[in-house]
């Protein structure tokens, strides 16, 4: 079977593209060339996927899956269905879970819950993909597949405020520094390592029954906010000086915080994977936050150019503590 990934050597990819190669799938990755990531076995393809008309190679192949990791936009997807249209058998659109309805009226998420997210621009710009793309099939007969990816991490760290590309709130665990919790660190929320994702993941490729589906793949592990701050404060072998503030007072004094929060993390959410399940037969996400944050916490230490500490959301952080003290 011969795949294309679009990107392929991000955070969520690199696990799923180890994984084509060692299922025995033909993976080409097209990306710039600017991530230091090796997959061996697959072949790779130095271009930038904005400038069509430079990649020759891409004309030379017909494919039996496309995934585009690293699509955003409408435009995006007019130009894909206008590179893949009769070209492909499968295009698969990584979407994400925050595209689902904010604030939920029910906290038990499956794919038929409503999209609906007016608080972030990146989620607004991912259901307009989807709609676009929903079109498509339904007029053209273009064969995708959606995958709606909710935190899921393996060289980055899945917090709210401070975290994913980010080591600032891990630093200032290490250095006794206090950190925000969001809220009173109660509400329920699922981390789900790229290892578990990539096995759903993997298993949609090619499967044409999935043609015209779309699919959250997340672990079953639910744990409050407390809870994975703690795990994390664990793995870095401190303990963390926590402040827990409303995430309305948060966004009010830091509003770019509102995209992490009162569009995405502030209220409970439960996934239903049974869809993925039963299309993916044997599906089952097995590396607990605890186990699979340590991977993540060594990679760092071993990797220490990735602890990138940025100076404004170190400054952000500082400001909301401040405001809440002078309460």
């Amino acid at each position: 079977m011969k795949v294309l990934f679009i990107g392929g050597t991000g955070n969520i990819s690199t696990p799923s593209s180890r994984l084509a190669v060692n299922k025995g799938m033909d993976l080409f990755i097209l990306n710039r060339g600017k991530a230091k990531v090796d997959i061996e076995g697959a072949h790779s393809i130095i271009g930038d996927i904005n400038k069509p008309e430079e990649l020759t190679e891409l004309k030379k192949h017909e494919w039996d899956v496309v995934v585009n990791w690293i699509a955003f936009t409408p435009d995006d997807i007019e130009r894909d269905i206008h590179l893949f249209k009769g070209k492909t058998k499968q295009y698969i659109f990584i979407s994400s879970a925050s595209c689902y309805q904010t604030p939920l009226s029910y906290p038990v998420i499956t794919e038929s819950t409503p999209l609906h997210n007016n608080l972030w621009d990146y989620s607004q710009g991912k259901i307009q993909c989807e709609d676009r793309l929903q079109k498509a099939y339904r007029e053209e007969g273009f064969p995708i597949t959606i995958v709606r990816p909710s935190l899921t991490y393996d060289t980055v760290i899945p917090i709210a405020i401070g975290g994913f590309n980010k080591y600032n709130t891990a630093k200032r665990i290490l250095e006794g520094k206090e950190i925000i919790i969001h809220g009173d660190g109660t509400s329920l929320w699922t981390v789900t390592h790229s290892d578990d994702f990539a096995k759903g993941f993997v298993g949609l490729l090619g499967l044409q029954t999935a043609i015209g589906h779309a699919f959250h793949i997340t672990s079953d592990e639910v744990l409050t906010w407390n809870m994975i701050y703690k795990i994390l404060a664990d793995a870095l072998g401190k303990e963390a000086k926590v402040v827990h503030i409303a995430s309305d007072f948060i966004c009010k004094v830091e509003p770019s915080f509102t995209g992490t929060l009162l569009a995405d993390k502030a209220e409970s959410v439960l996934f239903n994977n049974s869809k993925i399940k039963s299309f993916v037969p044997g599906f089952k996400a097995t590396i607990p936050f605890s186990e699979g944050i340590k991977r993540t916490v060594k990679w760092l230490k071993e990797n220490p150019a990735h602890q990138y500490i940025d100076e404004d959301t170190e400054a952000k952080i500082e400001n909301v503590l401040k405001a809440y003290k002078r309460l």
